[in-house]
């Protein structure tokens, strides 16, 4: 894939802002970064969401927001490492979720219970790096070289000892740490048991870290500060505040709603969005936002501030309680299908991104980094964002970026349900390359974004053009791949 790079001096020091910009203040960047949540989850991209968003919708109201936005990955820790450094998943081999089963293990486990599931299995998962490696030079470190304060609350999942917040580039880091999701003895509630996090009885964990993030601002406001409070929520397990999951038990009697399943693969999947719990989890986090962005507008801070809301993967509607649907995107976390990689997305850069706009151009979480350093008039090193534009000529309307495709690389089975594959979209074409013996499926997103109609045998020439370009790409940044299950040929022999 093309990607244009400034190949020019290391990050700057200075904090010039744009000629543009009509403040001496230098800009300030916060990152708010849910978990899990889908891109049908939010009122800004789906006015029918059985869900409540009013802060998150105000936010797009004031931005741009991104129809077609993409995580790099259909599972967590890799699209988190996309966004920090601007890297594809695949170009640092940081392709599944850290903790992952890895296959040696998988083969060390044969004939035992323990990872029994995948020892049955045609494929060997791929092996991956369970960090980000310290030499990557992440978001946190450039804007930190250029003078700013750097600020982490909330999932990390990036890596533990010697590879947390601290180590990439953040000055605090509140809660961040190797797992997954809120696992301490109250898990969203007191007791936290996080790192760098206190908490006390009646303390609800979205808010403590809205609190925290809130505090930071306050303490760096008159300096240049970059603020990223990355959500646990609405991650499992599903825990809701008691008086928002009555609100929505009634809410759902009241519109007569009830369960619908159907089916992806072998797994079950939810069709409607009733799930009471699940809602409250989301009003949660949105409230927890909402609590950030109040707080920059209070200070006088919100004109100086770019503001970006992303996700990490799709939401959650194949498995571990089947919270959410996604459709009309098909399946969800896991899955290289819309449902698990399309993602709700807005940008705010007051003065320059005009307000209430929509951008239909496909975008990836691997742009997040070139369009800060641009955003705030900051140089690049040629060996940052290797697989990222930036998009500060969509927000300011100035056209679009120089790519002609996406990518995605999960050589791993999805804990939800997936199939082993790579995928690439190029124009509104999209192609998933399954391996092992599953043949490629060809989508037509213009018509057909819940990818109901395989149009590779209808278009042959079209599919075997992408699966080149598919494996040439695989091959430029050395992905690896996963490889047949030497168990199951012990099976066959004996």
């Amino acid at each position: 894939m093309h990607v244009p790079l400034r190949r020019i001096l290391p990050v700057l020091v200075s904090l010039a802002p744009l000629a543009a910009q009509q403040t001496e203040r230098p800009t300030n960047v916060l990152i708010l970064l849910a978990d899990d949540l889908g891109y049908m989850d939010v009122g800004f991209q789906n006015p029918d969401t059985f869900y409540e968003t009013p802060n998150l919708d105000a936010l797009a109201a004031s931005g741009v927001q991104f129809t077609q936005a993409y995580a790099a990955c259909p599972v967590c820790s890799p699209t988190r490492a996309s966004l920090m450094t601007g890297r594809y998943p695949a170009r640092m081999a940081t392709t599944d979720f850290f903790g992952a089963a890895q296959p040696d293990a998988i083969l060390a486990a044969a004939g035992t219970k323990r990872l029994r599931r995948f020892q049955k299995l045609p494929l060997l998962p791929a092996p991956y790096v369970a960090h980000l490696p310290l030499e990557e030079v992440t978001l946190a470190e450039a804007l930190k070289e250029a003078g700013y304060a750097t600020f982490f609350a909330g999932k990390w999942h990036l890596g533990g000892e010697g590879h947390t917040p601290n180590d990439q580039g953040f000055d605090v880091n509140v809660a961040g740490h190797h797992r997954g999701g809120p696992y301490g003895r109250g898990k969203y509630f007191h007791p936290f048991d996080m790192p760098g996090l206190e908490s006390k009885e009646g303390d609800h964990l979205p808010a403590r870290l809205a609190e925290e993030t809130v505090r930071f601002i306050r303490e760096h406001k008159d300096e240049p500060f970059f603020a990223m409070l990355s959500f646990y929520s609405v991650h499992t397990p599903l825990m809701g505040r008691p008086d928002l999951v009555e609100k929505y038990k009634a809410k759902k009697a009241k519109l007569g709603l009830e369960a619908q399943w159907g089916k992806e693969g072998e797994r079950k999947v939810r069709e409607v969005q009733e799930h009471a719990v699940y809602a409250a989890m989301v009003e949660a986090m949105d409230e927890a936002a909402g609590a950030v962005l109040d707080a920059l507008d209070e200070l006088g801070l919100a004109g100086d501030t770019l503001v970006v809301f992303f996700s990490d993967n799709g939401g959650l509607s194949t498995s571990e309680g089947h919270p959410t649907s996604n459709l009309p995107l098909r399946a969800g976390k896991g899955w290289l299908y819309e449902g698990g990689v399309r993602e709700p997305c807005a940008i705010r850069w007051p003065g320059h991104a005009k307000a209430g706009t929509e951008c239909a151009t496909p975008i990836v979480s691997t742009d997040v980094f070139p369009t800060v350093l641009e955003a705030l008039g900051l140089d690049a090193r040629p060996e940052q964002h290797l697989d990222g534009t930036s998009l500060v000529p969509l927000l300011a309307g100035r056209g679009e970026p120089e790519r002609d495709a996406i990518f995605w690389h999960y050589p791993h089975w999805g804990n939800q349900g997936g199939w082993p594959g790579s995928a690439i979209r190029a124009g509104d074409w999209k192609l998933i390359d399954f391996f092992g013996d599953r043949p490629s499926e060809l989508y037509d997103l213009a018509g057909d974004a819940g990818e109901q109609t395989d149009r590779a045998a209808d278009e042959p020439e079209i599919a075997t053009r992408l699966e080149a370009r598919l494996a040439a790409w695989r091959k430029d940044i050395g992905a690896r791949e996963p490889r047949a299950n030497p168990l199951l040929a012990s099976e066959d022999d004996e």
